[in-house]
């Protein structure tokens, strides 16, 4: 009885091992009407760091057919300097909606704001130098699929809708902001095998031929950015499969701020505390945390050490050291959980002020970050690879 049980568990194992599975991510454009709210709302924090470096900041932004609105709580020494609606305005008019014939015109939308000051109760304990401006808790992830070390879902979907954008404002007058992308890959024995397929949706001129916007965004879109060696006869891409989409943007649907949690993460490939960033500074963890989450994460991946890891952080609002700690390298690791969390504490700055000052969050970067991800791009300080020796170090010593 016992022989055949252990039979069992090898066939179980075997069949789980030679299975594959099928993961999808998806990203957005800019002119997405969600985006486009995160990006008037990073916009305005940007403007409000400008005048005042300790400014708190927390705006919400509402887009829709007739109408935007700004609104939240701001605390800033020089608050009359920036000018919400000018910033909405220009932010509406640089993404693409810039005349009347798109339905939803930056210079001449009504634009509401109503920004009001921060409550006292919770400047009471909050500030770089005191706690957490909320509770939560925060991820990080790094993983050696892609050179950003990413996961590959997501970093090809956003490549997907950069690629889209790089077009439309370099001639291709047939393609409109608004758009999205999805790409499916399915995994062997948790390696990338292939591309299964990928759903792309651009928005779109009312003149254009369907079939010459499917041959297009094959060619100069899909075939631009998905590596040759992923792509077989299987593969399978839909393009706008709806048919037409001439409407789009607020008019199409409405956009609000921090929608798109899972598009600026990791493309739900890791967990996710459920806190949105656009709009808030980085006294707010839910959005600084997460930073620091992804340079402790991707310094691990980056230093060798192991090939994929999640970093967890929680924090009680007021209180400046993290209420939990947590490492998950999969198994890739030579070194245990524990191990690795004992590094983290002894290496990396986790209090609010500590963080803030370490990845220098108090400079006016963030609508940079709004489009194509969080994570990824070489030039925000949280993606520099800069602790993997002191990282190495710490375990040759120890």
């Amino acid at each position: 009885m016992k022989e055949q049980k252990l039979e069992k568990s090898k066939e179980l194992k075997n069949l789980i091992k030679d299975d594959s599975i099928l993961f999808t991510s998806e990203s957005v454009t800019e002119g997405h009407p969600d985006k486009l709210c995160d990006k008037i709302a990073d916009s305005i924090l940007d403007a409000y760091l400008s005048v005042d470096e300790k400014a708190h900041v927390a705006c919400e932004v509402i887009a829709c057919a007739d109408a935007v609105v700004i609104f939240g709580e701001i605390t800033c020494n020089n608050f009359e300097k920036v000018d919400p609606e000018k910033i909405a305005r220009k932010v509406i008019c640089d993404v693409g909606y810039d005349n009347d014939e798109l339905g939803f015109n930056g210079n001449t939308i009504p634009i509401q704001v109503r920004l009001i000051g921060q409550s006292p109760d919770i400047n009471l304990g909050v500030g770089d130098d005191k706690g957490a401006g909320d509770q939560g808790m925060m991820f990080g992830y790094a993983c050696t699929e892609t050179k950003e070390l990413m996961p590959a879902t997501i970093r090809f979907a956003h490549d997907l809708t950069h690629r889209l954008a790089q077009l439309r404002k370099n001639g291709a007058k047939f393609l409109r902001p608004d758009g999205k992308a999805q790409v499916t890959i399915e995994y062997k024995n948790g390696k990338m095998e292939r591309v299964d397929n990928v759903v792309l949706s651009t928005q779109h001129t009312e003149d254009v031929d369907m079939e010459f916007l499917k041959d297009y965004i094959i060619k100069n879109v899909i075939e631009y950015v998905i590596p040759k060696e992923l792509i077989d006869e299987k593969t399978t891409y839909l393009i706008n499969p709806t048919g037409r989409f001439c409407i789009g943007g607020p008019v199409g649907d409405s956009g609000l701020t921090g929608r798109k949690i899972i598009v600026d993460t990791y493309g739900g490939i890791a967990h996710h505390g459920g806190g949105a960033f656009s709009g808030k500074d980085p006294s707010k963890v839910d959005r600084s945390a997460c930073y620091m989450m992804r340079y402790i994460a991707k310094n691990i991946v980056a230093s060798g050490i192991a090939s994929r890891v999640e970093v967890q952080v929680s924090y009680a609002i007021g209180v400046a050291e993290p209420t939990s700690v947590r490492v998950d390298s999969f198994g890739t690791s030579k070194y245990s959980d524990n191990e690795l969390i004992k590094m983290v504490r002894a290496i990396f700055p986790l209090t609010p002020g500590g963080l803030i000052k370490h990845l220098k969050l108090r400079t006016p970067i963030y609508a940079r970050t709004t489009n194509y991800g969080h994570f990824g791009e070489d030039e925000f300080s949280w993606e520099k690879v800069d602790k993997v020796e002191e990282i190495k170090n710490y375990f040759i010593n120890k």
